[in-house]
């Protein structure tokens, strides 16, 4: 790959400057592995790698051992959590232990991806207009991934028809944001509060990005930054759609965190009861052809989905419920 132009290269230098790099695992420490050799070889290397580990049972612990040598000292550190939280519980500690740095810009990412050489470079001019960007990635087998950046708030569900077409300006508006390669700065992070650890798995993203988006412009860029590095069963639905499979733990969590979802529309008045059950009836619809068509396990994929729809009603109801709060 081409080195950047020497503008870009000084701007990605000021980045990794400023940045902290939060990483999420749990029991993948061959896929964790990756992800860290490939920030180790960015041409610039981040002020801060935190690797937050969910009280992981395989050889994480050796792998992060190895790792440390591969950055310079102190760059590197992890996080192990006492039992597993989830990927929303990880990036709440990881973003909080983030914030207690110096950095200025937050990137977050699962252990499933690597980092492509350039990501800093293609990133970093961005950072003079935006808080909140997300990049674009690879598929495991290095076609586009298309990501649902149009999120409808009416229905609480992506609309799944947005054309990525990003023209001469090389930027989307986008009212959501993915924790697999969103970049965020401090401030904006002070103010929407850190990343809700209730949704446990699934959402949790989403509705930061809701967050973020009622008080700046977060923006998809037409910059490649990450690859996949885990193959996932799936229904190809196009040249650039595909319908993965998931586990009932991930099926169970995408029906009831919509209670957690409708509580957070709710307070900025934008729950819509009737429209955001048609919703719930769509995403319901998307998962039960899921079941047929890539995971075929209807056996215990059925009753995961009912505790969910059942979950998410309690949760909906709970008047002592609150949100995450503001940092300043």
């Amino acid at each position: 790959m081409d080195s950047p132009a020497p503008d870009l290269a000084d701007d990605a230098a000021e980045l990794a400057r400023r940045l902290a790099v939060v990483v999420v695992t749990f029991n993948r420490a061959s896929l964790l592995r990756i992800v860290l050799d490939s920030l180790a070889q960015l041409p610039q290397t981040p002020a801060h790698v935190i690797v937050v580990d969910n009280a992981s049972s395989d050889d994480t612990p050796e792998v992060l051992a190895a790792a440390a040598d591969r950055f310079p000292p102190g760059v590197l550190t992890s996080h192990r959590s006492q039992t597993n939280t989830g990927g929303s519980g990880g990036f709440h500690q990881g973003v909080e232990l983030a914030l207690a740095t110096e950095a200025e810009w937050i990137w977050v990412m699962d252990d499933d991806v690597k980092v492509l050489p350039q990501a800093l470079a293609r990133l970093a001019p961005w950072t003079k207009r935006f808080q909140a960007i997300q990049g674009r990635r690879y598929n495991f087998d290095g076609s586009p991934f298309y990501w649902q950046f149009d999120f409808n708030t009416t229905l609480g569900i992506p609309n799944p028809v947005a054309r990525d077409d990003f023209g001469p300006q090389g930027w989307l508006p986008m009212n959501t944001v993915c924790f697999e390669g969103g970049l965020f700065q401090r401030d904006l992070i002070q103010r929407i509060g850190l990343p809700d650890p209730r949704f446990f798995i699934y959402w949790d993203d989403t509705v930061y990005g809701y967050l973020a988006s009622k008080v700046t412009q977060p923006a998809l860029v037409d910059a490649f930054i990450l690859a996949r590095t885990r193959q996932l069963k799936r229904l190809s639905l196009g040249p650039s759609r595909k319908l993965n499979g998931t586990s009932d733990m991930v099926r169970y969590h995408i029906m009831r965190n919509r209670g957690y979802m409708a509580q957070y529309f709710a307070l900025h008045g934008d729950y819509q009861p009737l429209w955001f059950a048609l919703g719930t009836v769509l995403t319901l619809g998307k998962e039960l052809i899921r079941l047929a068509a890539v995971d075929h396990s209807f056996k215990t994929g059925l009753p995961a989905l009912v505790r969910g729809l059942r979950d998410a009603r309690r949760l909906r109801l709970d008047r002592s419920w609150r949100p995450m709060p503001p940092l300043v």
